[in-house]
């Protein structure tokens, strides 16, 4: 498996709208096991999410599906910044396969 956990920050006031962009259409990735979208909350314009995958290729490649790509250029002009993303080896937890 294939995880990765990222911090990006909404423009001010904008988090609630990018929020439902990152949640819309999410149900049809190929591949995807687990895609949770988070608010922080300790910062109004943070936002936290954390998927993992059944492989990195799978990940990469969902970055060319159509409503990825449209939910990308509909969420860009409120994205004021990303501010880490870490990639990670999920071992499993529920809904998710054992690896050990």
């Amino acid at each position: 498996m294939y995880g990765l956990i990222g911090k990006m920050r909404a423009k001010p006031g904008q988090r609630a709208d990018l929020l439902a962009i990152l949640l819309d259409g999410i149900d049809s990735m190929p591949g995807c096991l687990s895609y949770v979208v988070a608010k922080d909350p300790a910062d109004a314009d943070a936002i936290w999410i954390t998927e993992v995958w059944d492989n990195e290729a799978s990940h990469k490649s969902s970055l060319s599906l159509p409503q990825v790509r449209a939910a990308i250029n509909k969420a860009m002009p409120m994205i004021a910044g990303f501010d880490s993303s870490i990639p990670t080896l999920p071992v499993g937890g529920p809904g998710l396969p054992r690896m050990d």
